[in-house]
């Protein structure tokens, strides 16, 4: 089945993977030291020196290097922003650049492994954009150009939790109906499919998708809620200014808790606007903190913060948002209740999600085999349980949580382009 010139990308929102062809399955290959994942992250020197991507963008940023980080580059992909501009150091880079010189980077990791590959599976989101058919597939022609401009002359596009179905599939001995249910940073995808060894062998697979459904809804937004309830508010989130007639305007905290907003908030511009409510305010002690994280350029250090205790309550019942040393406020105790209730909407989402795809696939939940859970959030115990609830009786699988998906690709590609 295997053959050379072919690979698997899953470009995710958090980390993303590469993978190729090995005997008769798949591997992901190194793409950072001896990491198969690589945190979907690019940091930009003002000075003009290389980016960095991964793991070591990240720890520029911590260490205090001059320069840009930008994190949950998919995001832009849905978003007006893929067709903006933004400033780094002295230069204007548009995000289809960003994205691309972190296409770029996967490239090289790529050709190290499996030099002149040329044809490529991208994954893709059930939907990049909730309710927008346009807007979906404006997102899918702009990665397509993206890696065309890389060197892949051929390239298909898969259903993510489609990946992972073929990844759970090459370990089966039975024929089942499975539910795939693929958490990711930016995008909650499902799929209901009949899978089986003979299946594995087809390359047209049409005739047992029985289903698909899609939600704008991952991992940061769990992360951008938590922020919201338990760290915006030591910085003036629901404040009041105009003596006490008005609320701070929100926008302001939802782009400081939005990954591939941050960057926006550091604009001279912003500053200006914050010290002229600060004028204003009730309590101006809040909207000095504010202050004090832009000029710092702490936001995204407070984002990884959100995120650090969101997994944290994954293993943990209490845990500590560390924010004393990034806004001078104390650090918050957060417990895994106080999280779920913060989370309450987007769990229902999640569920209404579910019901909806076994609907679509004319499937009652007792008619499921498996549930196969994948991505990055999928381990999230407030998640979990929600599954649990809404298929009581049916056995939950998991595989790589940050692989399967990677690895179906490459075995798309396999059968696609034999």
């Amino acid at each position: 089945m295997a053959q050379a010139g072919v690979c698997g990308v899953d470009f995710g929102t958090s980390n993303s993977t590469v993978s190729i062809p090995a005997g008769d399955g798949a591997r992901l290959i190194a793409l950072e030291g001896e990491h198969t994942t690589l945190p979907s992250a690019v940091f930009w020197d003002a000075e003009g020196a290389p980016p960095q991507f991964g793991r070591a963008a990240m720890a520029a940023y911590v260490e205090g290097e001059d320069g840009r980080l930008m994190r949950g580059l998919k995001s832009a992909l849905g978003s007006d922003l893929i067709h903006e501009k933004t400033k780094v150091g002295n230069r204007a880079i548009a995000f289809t650049q960003i994205i691309g010189r972190f296409f770029a980077h996967l490239r090289t990791r790529l050709e190290a492994a499996q030099p002149g590959t040329e044809h490529v599976v991208l994954g893709r989101p059930v939907h990049f954009v909730d309710d927008d058919t346009a807007g979906d597939q404006a997102a899918q022609d702009v990665l397509e150009a993206i890696a065309r401009e890389q060197g892949f002359t051929e390239i298909g596009f898969q259903y993510e939790p489609i990946a992972a179905a073929l990844d759970y599939e090459s370990r089966i001995k039975g024929e089942e109906l499975v539910l795939i249910v693929d958490i990711g940073g930016g995008t909650t995808d499902f799929s209901v499919i009949r899978v089986s060894p003979e299946g594995a062998r087809r390359a047209d697979r049409s005739g047992d998708i029985l289903a698909n459904h899609g939600l704008r809804l991952g991992g940061t937004d769990l992360d951008r809620l938590l922020s919201l309830d338990h760290i915006m508010p030591e910085l003036g989130f629901g404040s009041l200014v105009h003596g006490g007639k008005a609320p701070m305007p929100q926008h302001y905290y939802l782009d400081l808790a939005s990954w591939h907003r941050i960057n926006a908030m550091y604009a001279p511009a912003v500053a200006r606007e914050i010290k002229e409510l600060r004028q204003r305010a009730i309590r101006p002690d809040l909207l000095d903190r504010m202050l004090s994280v832009l000029e710092q350029r702490q936001g995204h250090s407070l984002a990884m913060a959100a995120e650090a205790a969101k997994i944290d309550l994954s293993a943990r019942s209490m845990t500590q948002i560390e924010i004393a040393a990034l806004t001078g406020a104390r650090d918050k105790t957060l417990s895994r209740t106080g999280f779920e209730t913060t989370v309450e909407q987007p769990v229902l989402r999640l569920t209404s999600g579910l019901a909806e795809v076994l609907r679509r696939a004319g499937v009652a939940p007792q008619q499921i085999g498996t549930v196969f859970m994948t991505g990055g959030s999928a381990s999230l115990p407030v998640l979990r349980d929600a599954v649990t609830r809404c298929l009581p009786s049916t056995p939950i699988a998991t595989g790589d949580m940050f692989g399967s998906v990677g690895t179906g690709l490459a075995l798309d590609a396999a059968r696609r382009f034999a």
